[in-house]
Order: C-alpha cells, then structure tokens, then sequence
C-alpha cells in the first residue's frame, strides 16, 4: 500500500491505486448524482452553469466527463466541453474522439497479433543458468 496526496483535498492517504481519497470519491458519487439531474432537466447547458445551479465545482464535473459518467454536449448540440487527447477534436465525454479510440484499439489489435505466442513448456533450468550467469 502507498501512501499518496488524493487529486481533490490534498490530504495523504493510503492507495492501492486510486488517487482520489475514499471521502472524495464518496462526495463525488453525491456530486454526479446532482450533476447528472440537472443535466437531465436541462439540455444543452455549458459546464459553468452547471457548477453554478448545483454547487459541484468544475474541476469534479470535468473529472466525471473524463470518467465517462457525464455527457456533456455545448448549447449548440455540439461537442466541446472536452478535447480529445490525441488529435483535440471537440468531445462530449471521455479522454478520446470515436475515431482516436478505434485506431489506439486497432494498433493494439495488430501488436498482438505480431507478438509471440506465450511459451508454456519453458525449460526452467536455462532461466537458472541464465541467472547463474548474471549474479557470478
């Protein structure tokens, strides 16, 4: 276990991974439920009225639009809350565009593929000598 500064109050806390503390992920499940309400009754609203009429700040709204959890669209019903993280195409929610995400789901479709395939009946005393090897 690590001990880590969480990403929203700053206070150190034991992690296995996440970087939000469980008190911040508890308030943000109560933020996303406000969010997602408001956003629900009123379409095609921007990020700053939002944080406005439901006292969630904006860095907690842009977090939950990254996560996925939110869709966000502009009053024009276009993307551009977000940009996406390889070509800065306007998005709605997430980290990527529908086409970066098919082309980083591709590349990894054909890495593999080109790999070689895992070798199950290693001889284990060539890893030995190998070792043997190393530490003389």
């Amino acid at each position: 276990m690590n001990i880590i500064q969480c990403n929203f109050c700053k206070k150190p806390f034991h992690t296995l991974g996440s970087k939000i503390c469980t008190d911040c992920l508890a308030k943000m499940d109560e933020d996303f439920i406000k969010v997602r309400d408001y956003i629900y009754d009123n379409k095609n609203t921007d990020i700053e009225v939002v944080s406005e009429e439901t006292g969630v700040t904006k860095q907690v709204i842009l977090h939950l639009l990254k996560e996925g959890r939110l869709i966000l669209e502009d009053k024009h019903g276009g993307g551009g809350m977000l940009l996406c993280e390889v070509c800065k195409k306007p998005i709605n929610t997430g980290r990527m565009c529908n086409a970066c995400k098919g082309n980083l789901a591709s590349t990894m479709q054909k890495s593999i593929s080109a790999g070689k395939p895992h070798d199950t009946h290693r001889n284990d005393s060539t890893d030995m000598k190998n070792t043997a090897k190393i530490n003389k």
